[in-house]
């Protein structure tokens, strides 16, 4: 069940997406997720990705939507759904980037990064969204050597912090 819902107009401009990972973050925290929680990192950088690929691959002004979950009867922490809605009607093509390509990750991240993502027609247009399951293990990218980036699946999104998995991706 769905307790809270915010959500933020961004125009089609890339500058837009600074604005909007702002507003993000300042709605997480009042929501109740520590602006240092791995959890917040995983969800601004989603947004950040839906986001951009709303308002560079489209040239259309977007609606960013977050949704906070409440606790399930058996005591689960709730989930996170983050939404962005477009006008274009263009559905979204997940690329398969190549070691030096500039571009082409957006869906690849999401895909790695949320527990569920999809796209379906809204209106004219359509609304990408993926949900992160407060309870669930969340993945937190670092720095590797030699321009490494290195996922650390961590313990739990509640503030578990020991990695169980590590998955190296060369950059």
């Amino acid at each position: 069940m769905q307790v809270l819902q915010v959500q933020l107009e961004v125009g089609p401009d890339p500058a837009e997406v600074g604005r909007a990972r702002r507003w993000a973050r300042s709605r997480l925290v009042g929501s109740g997720i520590r602006d240092d929680e791995p959890l917040a990192e995983t969800l601004i950088l989603l947004i950040s990705e839906l986001v951009t690929n709303a308002v560079v691959h489209t040239g259309c002004p977007a609606v960013l939507r977050m949704l906070f979950g409440s606790a399930g009867a058996a005591g689960a922490a709730g989930t996170v759904r983050v939404e962005v809605a477009d006008t274009s009607c263009r559905p979204p093509r997940q690329r398969h980037a190549e070691g030096e390509d500039t571009g082409g990750r957006g869906l690849e991240l999401v895909d790695g990064l949320a527990d569920r993502w999809g796209w379906q027609p809204e209106g004219a247009g359509k609304q990408i969204w993926c949900e992160v399951d407060r309870g669930a293990p969340v993945v937190q990218l670092q720095s590797g050597t030699h321009g490494q980036a290195t996922a650390v699946i961590g313990a739990q999104h509640t503030g578990g912090h020991e990695p169980s998995h590590a998955v190296t991706h060369h950059a």
